[in-house]
């Protein structure tokens, strides 16, 4: 299984942010093959303030999948509506997922 992982910042203005995240959730949800998806309100760090705000992973059974579904109108979608926050408001990242 991998997943893609989005890391929001601490945004500006709350009720944009909301605004803008329920969308591409919405977006999101819609991309082929999603297994699940995860999300995380981050609320602190043991180093002081936290890097992010929140976090976002979608789960897809493999790198195959995942690709399929962030190219997929869906996926090219949500992305669109992402870039609405500003690039510089979150970080993308990929993952492997090892479970037992």
């Amino acid at each position: 299984m991998v997943k893609f992982i989005i890391g929001f910042h601490k945004p500006d203005d709350e009720t944009r942010f909301e605004n803008t995240y329920n969308d591409f959730l919405a977006l999101a949800e819609r991309m082929p093959d999603l297994k699940r998806r995860q999300v995380c309100h981050v609320f602190g760090s043991p180093m002081g303030e936290a890097r992010f705000y929140r976090l976002l992973e979608l789960y897809f059974e493999d790198n195959a999948a995942m690709d399929a579904a962030l190219r997929s109108p869906a996926g090219q979608e949500a992305g669109a509506e992402l870039l609405k926050l500003g690039r510089d408001r979150f970080e993308l990242a990929f993952a492997q997922v090892y479970e037992e």
